[in-house]
């Protein structure tokens, strides 16, 4: 069965993500299957508005496919540069829509998923969401666009949520800039329903309620606010809260190159998704140079330990080189946005 379903229901074009065994993870195929209907559907006067929901019952997206950039690590064949390439133009493309996109945010919604919803005009949390960019953990950063949204959350929350790659429920979703509302899941059929025959803002208005409460209004959160890893830590340690815990126990486990990296990312991260996401793109091809990436890989889903070994330092490099390293220009290789300005006739497939 195909790996992303389209269907056009009344005035509403759906997009469903259906690998829910893999936790509707994407890959290039996806990718490729997303943009071309978004592009179909663009410019179709019969199409009012673009929702996107994930096939089964846990995930609307767990992200991309790690193992397969893994094994790109190791062969090089260029798969995740095209990956990348073509998921970046998706994110803006979302971005861009002309016509209401609504990202049903419900269950996990981590990496790559955010970059498919929260890009959106419509972001919908539920009871079920766990949103967030777990990238540290591996050896990589936020993509997708991630360093761009997170720069534009609250300073301390923006912050937080980049660097421990924390997952958060719907209403800390909410207060990261990275959704706008809350439906109970039990009502997402109906919702989906209305939008047949009835515009967004109406139709969302009708089921939408008030989430639970989350935890980045709490005091121990502004530790992120902080100016070093070291300094965060300190102002957590007085702090018995146990999210302060968590927190300050997933900075620590994170990679401390890919967290140099990322507050270098959301310092120059600016107002220009497009911008941002071309120093990305130069940042994660870079990434597949540093061994750190691959041992995160390793150690999260390859065999599986837990127990990343970081190379910290890096011989030949001192820290603030192996971070600069990342920014440097791909002669003949820059992210360009072309699959958004060819005709339908000319589609990425």
């Amino acid at each position: 069965m195909a790996e992303v379903l389209t269907e056009r229901r009344g005035h509403l074009g759906l997009i469903t993500l259906n690998r829910p065994e893999s936790l509707n993870a994407l890959n290039i195929a996806m990718c490729r299957g997303i943009l071309d209907a978004l592009l179909e559907w663009r410019d179709d006067p019969q199409i009012a508005q673009v929702a996107i929901t994930g096939a089964g019952e846990r995930a609307l997206c767990a992200g991309g496919d790690i193992v397969a950039i893994y094994r790109d690590i190791l062969e090089r064949n260029g798969s995740s540069e095209e990956f990348w390439r073509i998921e970046y133009q998706l994110n803006v493309l979302i971005d861009e829509y002309p016509k209401p996109y609504l990202a049903f945010m419900d269950g996990i919604v981590l990496g790559g998923g955010i970059g498919i919803s929260a890009h959106g005009s419509h972001r919908i949390v539920t009871e079920n969401s766990r949103c967030g960019m777990p990238e540290v953990g591996i050896g990589f950063f936020p993509d997708v666009g991630g360093t761009h949204l997170l720069s534009h959350a609250p300073l301390a929350a923006g912050r937080m949520a980049a660097l421990t790659g924390m997952k958060f429920g719907a209403a800390d979703t909410i207060a990261l800039g990275l959704a706008d509302t809350f439906v109970p899941s039990h009502d997402l059929p109906r919702l989906l329903e209305d939008l047949e025959t009835q515009l967004a803002d109406a139709a969302i208005s009708r089921w939408s309620g008030i989430p639970e409460h989350g935890h980045l209004h709490e005091e121990w959160v502004q530790a992120f606010a902080e100016s070093s890893t070291p300094a965060i830590l300190s102002a957590l340690h007085g702090f018995e809260n146990p999210q302060a815990l968590s927190a300050q126990q997933a900075l620590t486990a994170a990679c401390p190159s890919s967290v140099r990296l990322v507050e270098e990312l959301m310092r120059q991260a600016g107002r220009d998704l497009r911008g941002d996401l071309v120093r990305e793109f130069r940042a994660a091809v870079h990434r597949l140079d540093d061994p750190d990436f691959a041992e995160g890989i390793r150690a999260a889903v390859i065999d599986k330990d837990r127990s990343p070994h970081w190379n910290e330092p890096l011989e030949g490099s001192t820290p603030e080189q192996r971070t600069a390293r990342h920014f440097e220009p791909l002669p003949g290789a820059e992210l360009n946005f072309a699959l958004l300005d060819q005709g339908l006739r000319e589609k990425s497939g």
